[in-house]
């Protein structure tokens, strides 16, 4: 946003530069990432010259985005070597009308040692992740806190469930057995099955 377009009623979407600490403070509906403010929200700007504070409101009512410091589910779409991608559908208790892609990186995945991002989900996952950085649009995440991670998981072979077993994971139908990096109260969270219906297996949720 250049210094001529920095007045009230812009119209702005998450992650929007608004300007820089030197000219304005974070007011509400901002954050402030390596000194620049931006917006949080998809709304209008507020300027406040008198206190040169800059604000961003909410044009839709009940807009629900992700945020650092969000607590969400979602369902791990890829998994590379290093990175996971997840399709984001509830934020704290809010279910979402529409899906986010969140991103976690193994060195973001957990307290222990993991030697590949195939340690720790596999694709059809239902996991608990925090926003940690939310960056040009990107949500950053993280599952190293104890009640983050994989809320339920599918069999890699088969699509049935996995039962967490003395910190094993084995399927109910074909008895394999896999490894990941489970939430506290993992299998019973099912907060999943309300945006993606009561079925069993991985099939049914894609």
């Amino acid at each position: 946003m250049g210094k001529s377009e920095r007045k009230s009623g812009l119209f702005v979407t998450p992650g929007d530069r608004l300007g820089v600490i030197e000219e304005f403070t974070s007011g509400s509906g901002t954050y402030v990432e390596a000194g620049t403010v931006h917006s949080n929200l998809t709304g209008r700007t507020l300027l406040d010259t008198l206190n040169k504070k800059i604000s961003v409101y909410s044009m839709v009512h009940g807009a629900i985005v992700p945020i650092a410091g969000s607590t969400i589910i979602g369902r791990v779409a890829s998994v590379q070597n290093k990175m996971a991608a997840l399709r984001i559908f509830k934020i704290g208790r809010a279910l979402l009308p529409d899906l986010f892609t969140g991103t976690l990186h193994i060195s973001d995945s957990s307290l222990s040692y993991v030697d590949t991002m195939f340690e720790v989900c596999k694709p059809g996952d239902i996991m608990r992740a925090r926003v940690i950085v939310h960056k040009n649009r990107t949500y950053h995440l993280s599952t190293v806190e104890k009640n983050l991670g994989v809320i339920h998981a599918f069999c890699s072979r088969c699509g049935h469930t996995l039962l967490l077993e003395r910190r094993r994971m084995r399927c109910t139908e074909c008895g394999k057995i896999e490894r990941r990096k489970v939430a506290s109260d993992y299998g019973k969270d099912d907060a999943w099955r309300e945006k993606n219906g009561d079925q069993g297996s991985e099939e049914d949720i894609k």
